[in-house]
């Protein structure tokens, strides 16, 4: 599990991260990422949550496998990300047939463009 202030819990922080926020995709993921940076204040966490459809599977059990592995690449990456954004990770149907290399390198790919992941 992401530590509790790192996730992005509330329907309207996805709302506000749908409507405002960056798209960046590929293949099997999507990328949303909203800047909540305030100038005045002590920098705020990056937020992360997850939207994964009965689309990808219909089966429950292959959708939780997709988010445990996306969960931990976000765990592992969380060092590396720059502070105070809300990100969604959306899953696409073509992400049933990834394993957790792929989805690592599309995952750092996607937030390498958007600006989110800084340097190594």
């Amino acid at each position: 599990m992401l530590p509790k202030h790192h996730r992005l819990r509330h329907r309207r922080d996805f709302s506000t991260v749908y409507q405002n926020g960056v798209r960046r995709n590929s293949l099997t993921l999507g990328l949303r990422a909203y800047s909540h940076r305030r100038n005045d204040l002590a920098p705020l966490p990056s937020r992360i949550g997850f939207s994964i459809s009965q689309k990808v599977s219909k089966r429950a059990v292959i959708r939780n496998r997709i988010k445990r592995q996306l969960r931990a690449i976000t765990r592992q990456l969380l060092p590396h990300f720059e502070s105070g954004w809300d990100i969604i990770i959306v899953v696409y149907p073509h992400a049933v047939q990834c394993d957790y290399a792929e989805f690592l390198q599309q995952l750092k790919q996607l937030l390498t463009q958007a600006e989110i992941l800084h340097g190594d």
